[in-house]
């Protein structure tokens, strides 16, 4: 049985950001509040958070022979847009993994750069550091990319979370609770995220435990 390891980390826009993170037994789905990035809990100390750089949730875990790793970042984007508002060229986002979880030393570190493409509104990807992938996985974004078996996609998802956030602040005023389901604050929105596919077999042999953390970097800022 494999088991998945999250470390919780903190740091600050602008410089480095790592996701909140907690530890996840294989079959258990635990998630942070991704409506929570660090520049926008910090109590309005920074008048200008680096959105594009900040990490809200990432998420592991194993199944069918296969390690999926999520990561999304700048906060929900609302459905009615036609194109992500946050690629950004000269952030670095890192999915760092241990194979010897709780250990905070990665065996493999996964870099991702957004460019842009020949056309307005355009946008690529380029993926490097894949465990088991010879050279880089780069494409369009929105689309699936495939390569040695590893499947890579970045870009707008329907946001899959429901919360009544009318009914949890009735329930918190009043005592009573008033959560209902026909109310869902995240309707109409979507997440920006990375999602990876990778064969267990790349990340080793015998490899039980494994710690996943994120990572962002803003290239000519201060690291």
């Amino acid at each position: 049985m494999r088991r998945i390891f999250k470390t919780s980390l903190a740091g600050s826009a602008g410089a480095a950001s790592l996701a909140a993170l907690m530890l996840v037994p294989t079959g258990v789905a635990t998630s942070a509040d991704h409506l929570d990035p660090p520049s926008r809990t910090d109590g309005g100390v920074d008048p200008n958070p680096d959105i594009p750089a900040d990490i809200a949730d990432v998420f592991a875990w194993h199944s069918n022979g296969t390690t999926k790793i999520a990561m999304t970042f700048a906060g929900p984007v609302s459905a009615s847009g036609t194109t992500p508002l946050y690629y950004d060229r000269d952030v670095l986002y890192k999915i760092n993994i241990s194979t010897a979880a709780p250990a905070n030393t990665p065996e493999f570190t996964i870099k991702y750069r957004f460019g842009r493409g020949q056309n307005p509104g355009e946008w690529g990807v380029r993926i490097e550091g894949v465990p088991g992938v010879t050279g880089v996985i780069e494409g369009p974004v929105e689309q699936n990319l495939e390569k040695d078996g590893v499947k890579a996609r970045v870009g707008l998802f329907d946001e899959p979370f429901f919360f009544d956030l009318i009914g949890f602040r009735e329930t918190r005023s009043t005592g009573t609770l008033r959560i209902r389901n026909d109310r869902n604050f995240f309707d109409t929105q979507n997440d920006t995220a990375i999602v990876l596919e990778i064969p267990d077999a790349n990340l080793g042999a015998g490899v039980t435990n494994l710690g996943v953390w994120g990572q962002t970097l803003r290239f000519g800022g201060n690291i």
